[in-house]
């Protein structure tokens, strides 16, 4: 086997190679690409070091022993066991932004990103007049980080009931040079902040699998953390909670951004007194929805 794989001499041979791997061995994807080629691209290049896009100056360069060594480890690895690739390379990219990532966190991919590059235009008129977002169930703290980024003029609270999750999230923290602005709690949703505590805007992507779709969840995401996706039996478990306490932490004009995955039937069968704006992205459809203050108390 190693002798044949010794016949793997460029970019391009590990590239193909990976691509029949990940084919026969009839791989899920979702957490970054949604295809073998792009997959096999993206380890490829992370073994070798090279720019994640740019791929054709180097399609036909030759490798070094040690270096189709690496990018078989993680082709290997993707296979064999199938992790999900950023925690082979402990990368992963969302909008543009790199976040380290490892099993304590999931893979960050939430479409609330997308809709965070556009400042939440036309919802929100104008981006400096936000000064306070709380980011709840922040994992490696994607979502806060991007909010940080988007929003100049804002603090930024998130919070995480695992402490794991808060040691990968500290991390990116300090590597986006944000620490002065962003702030990690350790607790439940809304229970490590102050009662007073007033947000423009609360972003959340909350664990909302419900229990049968988590039964039948690809071997890849089992890498990642049950406490992150498991949402009971409807997946509104931990959404009760949100909406219950929301209202007290949003300022008069805020308003909640809620990522539901696929569970909007169960969303509207457990909440028909909201009304929710439906925010679609490129990538989700009925998978995001806003609510403002002024609903909370209608």
């Amino acid at each position: 086997m190693e002798a044949s794989r010794e016949a793997l001499q460029t970019v391009r041979d590990l590239i193909r190679y990976g691509v029949s791997r990940f084919n026969h061995t009839k791989l899920s994807f979702g957490h970054g690409s949604d295809n073998a080629w792009d997959e096999a691209v993206y380890l490829v290049l992370s073994a070798l070091h090279l720019p994640p896009d740019q791929l054709e100056p180097f399609m036909d360069a030759r490798v070094l022993p040690d270096e189709r060594q690496k990018a078989l480890q993680f082709i290997d690895a993707r296979c064999e066991r199938r992790v999900p690739a950023p925690y082979l390379t402990h990368e992963a990219w969302l909008q543009g932004y790199a976040f380290y990532v490892d099993e304590r966190v999931i893979v960050p991919r939430s479409p609330i990103a997308e809709l965070l590059m556009t400042q939440l235009s036309p919802w929100i008129l104008d981006p400096y007049e936000v000064t306070s977002v709380l980011d709840l169930c922040t994992g490696s703290g994607c979502l806060a980080i991007i909010a940080a980024h988007q929003f100049p003029e804002a603090f930024v609270d998130a919070t995480d009931i695992s402490a794991q999750a808060l040691e990968v999230a500290t991390l990116n923290v300090t590597e986006h040079s944000l620490t002065d602005r962003l702030t990690l709690h350790h607790g439940s949703l809304f229970d490590p902040l102050p009662v007073s505590a007033r947000y423009d805007l609360i972003l959340c992507n909350p664990p909302y699998v419900n229990s049968q779709s988590m039964l039948a969840l690809p071997p890849e995401y089992q890498h990642e953390p049950t406490l992150a996706l498991a949402g009971g039996d409807d997946g509104m478990d931990v959404v009760r909670t949100i909406l219950e306490q929301a209202p007290a932490h949003l300022n008069d004009q805020g308003i909640l951004v809620l990522e539901i995955g696929h569970e909007r039937a169960h969303f509207e069968a457990a909440f028909p007194e909201f009304e929710p704006v439906w925010l679609d992205t490129a990538q989700a459809s009925d998978q995001i929805l806003m609510l403002t203050r002024e609903q909370f108390s209608s």
